[in-house]
């Protein structure tokens, strides 16, 4: 039985939230600054993609380096963890894409 006091289940819940699997897999191969991250994830609000982020930030899973520029650069990436932790993520994507028939170009 999973308690609701299990640190692992606010992790899991951060991890398998409707974003925090996106952002996972979009950093899976790069480091990316805030607005390239917004843009590789359809349809997430900058609100949402905050709150997600700080989530994974706190939780380990996704590293924040600002550079003191004006405006700030801020940079996201994978932890070790987070990489870890994505890998399967990133597997069970491919795997979906790979069985879905092609789109019809209309």
């Amino acid at each position: 039985m999973f308690h609701t006091d299990c640190p692992a289940r606010d992790v899991v819940d951060h991890v398998t939230s409707r974003w925090g699997i996106w952002v996972l897999i979009s950093l899976r191969n790069n480091d990316l600054r805030f607005y390239e991250l917004r843009e590789s994830i359809r349809g997430i609000s900058e609100k949402m993609l905050a709150q997600t982020l700080r989530a994974l930030v706190q939780d380990g899973l996704v590293w924040r380096k600002v550079e003191p520029t004006t405006p700030p650069q801020v940079t996201y990436g994978l932890t070790e963890f987070g990489r870890d932790v994505g890998e399967p993520l990133t597997d069970l994507f491919n795997r979906i894409t790979r069985r879905l028939p092609p789109r019809n170009a209309e």
